[in-house]
């Protein structure tokens, strides 16, 4: 049998399920994915245990695993953590060669490939040309000339270099990279996202490219300045004239019916997590959020997730949102409240401006009025801005517990 990976409309990798048994070689892996005529490099680590396979992207210090990893003959498939994707290739003489594939839009697949023993990111060559270290204000320019404002932060030791972009929205994570013969290059890749960046210095100022996907592209400038820094992110994302609280009723995972006013949440504080299963920074929101219900939930607070998927369709979203909640030790309630459409997300909510950002963290009082909106989030990727981000958690949760119930 043999399985058809489309890439784009012009091309296929044709992957083996022979019966023939190919090694898979245990230890480090190199990866490319490419797009747009270039090559994103990142890495991996694939483990056996008795007859069990998995394996960890590496993004700086960060390693995700993947524990359902199967290789079938002469091929390997990768299921992408918590997203609805995978690494899909065949194995051969330590390289790996297939597709990136997005199962929820196979349009968007890309080329993949990798090669055992190798462990550098864009270049293993140590010395340092060129220092790219420090914060940055930064300006992103998209195709239609919209412009996106942002702060970069950088540290390069030797010729590596690992860092992140702080935007209105969120974060972009892990960053790793080094710097080639003067020229900063950056990548990440965290089975969603297949982000690449790089730049050019002259002084203090910083020109390059974004490259995400099969088609997004951005030219972005960055001017070193230590004050840089983003707008306040509870001015974003509001309520309008006229509203105290948001009014809701949607389907929880088992499609009972749940909203703010149940008696579950009478007189407690109530977070709200407006996110999406196929985004990683909330993902690293929802694991910080695991980890801080699990040890305060018996203070009178409650967080609800709001999901918003790729697809109109209940059974789809709720089998992204369980599958999730098991890989993560999830322990707070989720409800399917529509689609990651921007536009229509904002129907479902009409007490808001809008919504602008998954994720999204909204603050209700123990009297049932939202209190505080929260657009983005600031990630471990992001260093100290994540612990800014866990004491701002922190402050307004404690200052409404401590407000009496009217």
């Amino acid at each position: 049998m043999r399985l058809l990976v489309m890439i784009g409309l012009t091309s296929l990798v044709v992957v083996s399920c022979t019966s023939k048994k190919v090694e898979m070689k245990t230890g480090a892996w190199r990866g490319i994915i490419s797009l747009q005529e270039q090559q994103l490099p990142f890495n991996f680590e694939v483990i056996k245990e008795g007859e069990t396979y998995s394996a960890n992207l590496i993004n700086g210090d960060e390693k995700i695993l993947l524990d359902e990893v199967e290789v079938n003959g002469d091929s390997i498939s990768m299921a992408l953590h918590i997203f609805d994707a995978a690494l899909i290739a065949k194995i051969e003489d330590g390289k790996l060669t297939g597709a990136f594939v997005k199962n929820y839009a196979k349009d968007a697949s890309l080329p993949f490939s990798a090669t055992f023993g190798e462990s550098f990111r864009f270049s293993s060559d140590s010395a340092v040309t060129k220092d790219y270290s420090g914060k940055y204000a930064v300006q992103f320019i998209n195709a239609k000339n919209d412009t996106t404002l942002s702060v970069a932060i950088f540290d390069q030791k030797e010729s590596q270099v690992t860092g992140t972009f702080l935007t209105p929205t969120g974060d972009y994570r892990y960053l790793q990279g080094n710097v080639v013969e003067g020229k900063l290059m950056l990548s990440t890749f965290d089975g969603n996202h297949a982000f690449l960046f790089s730049a050019t210095k002259s002084g203090d100022t910083l020109t390059g490219d974004f490259y995400s996907g099969k088609t997004s592209h951005e030219t972005w400038t960055g001017i070193k300045d230590q004050q840089a820094k983003l707008p306040d992110a509870e001015s974003l994302t509001y309520l309008k004239p006229g509203f105290e609280k948001l009014e809701f009723s949607f389907p929880d995972l088992t499609k009972n019916r749940i909203s703010p006013s149940d008696k579950k949440y009478k007189g407690k504080v109530l977070v709200l997590q407006i996110f999406g299963t196929w985004c990683p920074n909330c993902m690293d929101e929802t694991k910080f959020l695991t980890n801080w219900y699990k040890a305060n939930s018996s203070r009178g607070v409650e967080i609800l997730g709001l999901a918003y998927e790729r697809k109109d369709d209940f059974d789809y979203a709720s089998g992204r949102v369980t599958k999730m909640k098991e890989k993560l030790g999830v322990p707070y309630d989720f409800v399917i409240a529509g689609t990651n459409d921007k536009e229509k997300a904002s129907l479902t909510l009409p007490a808001l401006n809008k919504i602008i950002s998954f994720p999204t963290t909204i603050f209700i009082g123990k009297d049932g009025k939202v209190k505080h909106i929260h657009t983005g989030f600031s990630g471990p990727g992001a260093g100290i801005y994540y612990d800014q981000f866990i004491q701002y958690f922190n402050e307004t949760v404690n200052e409404l517990l401590a407000q009496r119930q009217l």
